[in-house]
């Protein structure tokens, strides 16, 4: 049975501003980032400690029966607990309480007060805590779009999907396994909007996804305290190793106007590309008024057309060089 190719993602020490944006960020590839000082966080954010600080601050989130979640079969329910309950659950390896599934599985996504319009951000949903959070220097004030609050409970798997801003998951407190696609692997992946119809990706079904395991895979495991870079458009799936807190932070590096305005998840397609897609299922719709011989040949000039506008230059991401920096500011660990 063929297997995909793992590529491991490389860690970098002694990064600060200058280092990430000459020497890491140029890539565009996904990178660890280790020993980068995130604040009082790492050491304080214990179970009693959030529980503390949280209160009883309502907080909707994902509960889930089953070790991964997917969102487009819906295969877990809505909730809202007090924070400091829903911290407590989410630590504990069984639950005892007589009106819980003993293996219910937790997951907080923060959301802006008005989730359909405004972004989550820490300073705001969790002032006490974001006290402790020190955003990573690596972008610049006017570019900040959201920092986002995930706890989840452990052995969680989250499902693959892609996000349009380049991102920081800061890894505070627990173990995280992360995977990781090319954005040029895209068409392997069997989309459905921004997220991949493959659930299991350690054993996918090769039947119904055959063309999967052409995809190469990048892996890397987030101790507390690291940083991981997750460009723009990376396909990224989560499973948490143990009981975890972590802080994503969103930036755009766009023009504001090239962004949905109506976009708080940072999920939606920029407002051009969008565009495009839309103009695409027109034209495809034209093409239905021709006779299957038609078809095929009108779309394989598109596809033509498509690959002449888009693909030059582009190198296929299972070529990848995956030697690490030899600049001296920059020290693979």
């Amino acid at each position: 049975m063929a297997s995909q190719k793992t590529i491991h993602v490389p860690i970098f020490t002694n990064v600060d501003r200058d280092v990430f944006l000459q020497d890491i960020y140029p890539g565009h590839k996904p990178a660890v980032l280790r020993g980068v000082y995130l604040g009082p966080c790492v050491d304080k954010w214990t179970v009693e400690y959030l529980g503390q600080k949280g209160g009883e601050k309502e907080v909707k989130i994902h509960v889930s029966t089953v070790p991964q979640m997917n969102f487009l079969q819906k295969n877990f329910v809505y909730r809202t607990l007090p924070f400091n309950e829903f911290v407590k659950r989410t630590s504990e390896k069984k639950h005892s309480d007589f009106f819980l599934c003993e293996d219910e599985s937790y997951y907080l996504r923060s959301l802006g007060e008005d989730a359909r319009k405004e972004p989550a951000d820490l300073s705001k949903q969790f002032p006490e805590l974001a006290e402790d959070f020190h955003v990573p220097p690596f972008f610049d004030a006017h570019q900040f779009f959201s920092s986002v609050f995930r706890i989840s409970s452990c052995g969680l798997q989250l499902w693959t999907h892609y996000d349009v801003m380049d991102n920081l998951l800061a890894q505070v407190t627990g173990r995280k396994r992360v995977v990781l696609y090319s954005p040029q692997d895209a068409l392997h992946l069997y989309l459905k909007g921004d997220k991949s119809e493959v659930v299991e990706i350690d054993s996918p079904d090769q039947n119904l996804f055959p063309d999967f395991v052409k995809a190469a895979r990048y892996e890397c495991t987030l101790e507390p305290g690291d940083l991981l870079f997750i460009p723009a458009l990376w396909f990224h799936n989560t499973l948490a190793l143990q009981f975890g807190v972590g802080v994503n932070v969103f930036w755009r590096q766009l023009p504001v106007d090239r962004y949905d305005r109506k976009d708080s998840y940072g999920n939606k397609d920029p407002v051009a590309a969008s565009r495009a897609l839309q103009a695409l299922e027109r034209a495809l719709h034209h093409l239905d008024e021709l006779p299957p011989e038609y078809r095929d040949f009108y779309g394989r000039r598109m596809i033509q057309q498509i690959q002449k506008r888009t693909f030059v230059g582009c190198p296929s991401s299972t070529s990848t060089n995956t030697t690490t920096a030899s600049s001296p500011s920059i020290k693979p660990a």
